[in-house]
């Protein structure tokens, strides 16, 4: 069992298709499945084959058998955000997945973990990113932290599309020494994402 990592487009097509499939368990595409309505850690894809807006740099993580077989997945998307006065470097987690089959294993949380441990080691400022509230104990079990009364504001300024229009928390890896320095500036503040209208919201 291994973690791949590849940037989204040029993941190989057989693996690329196990995932979209893993999705479609998650997030089937007759119940207008989306970012509005995602199953945690990020946007749902919801119908088709849908890639991420480049200006992310989208990055495919994914947990694979010997076989070839994709347990889990996820995507990280990039950008610099600014907040309080200040441009940070962040990460967030997108899709996150875990094929129905594979549940209750851990496979997710060695995941989750891993790409913690990824952002923490690429220079990023900061992790962020929403889940479900229910999923909370599942994050924070692999490393991340619940930052209170945060809302993130997907979207663009001419079209917000914020967090606490849903059932949502925020989570975060703060890791370099600017971030940890202004960590508590996040706690119960509306941070500007604004991933553009591809990703209303990672």
């Amino acid at each position: 069992m291994r973690i791949v990592i590849f940037s989204e487009r040029e993941t190989p097509a057989e693996l690329r298709a196990q995932v979209l499939a893993l999705q479609a368990q998650a997030w089937p595409p007759d119940a207008g499945a989306s970012a509005e309505s995602d199953a945690g850690g990020g946007s749902g894809p919801g119908a088709g084959d849908d890639w991420h807006d480049p200006e992310l740099d989208p990055v495919a993580m994914l947990l694979v058998d010997d076989a070839g077989v994709v347990l889990a997945g996820l995507d990280l998307l990039s950008k610099e955000i600014r907040h309080d006065g200040r441009s940070f470097k962040a990460r967030g987690l997108s899709r996150v997945v875990t094929g129905v089959a594979y549940r209750g294993r851990g496979y997710g949380r060695r995941l989750v973990a891993h790409a913690r441990e990824t952002i923490r080691l690429s220079g990023a400022d900061l992790g962020i990113f929403t889940c479900d509230r229910e999923l909370q104990s599942f994050y924070e079990s692999a490393g991340w932290q619940l930052v209170p009364g945060a809302v993130l504001v997907g979207g663009t300024p001419d079209d917000p599309f914020p967090s606490d229009l849903f059932d949502k928390v925020t989570m975060a890896g703060f890791f370099s020494a600017a971030a940890r320095r202004h960590t508590e500036s996040f706690t119960g503040a509306r941070i500007a994402l604004h991933p553009g209208l591809i990703d209303r919201l990672w």
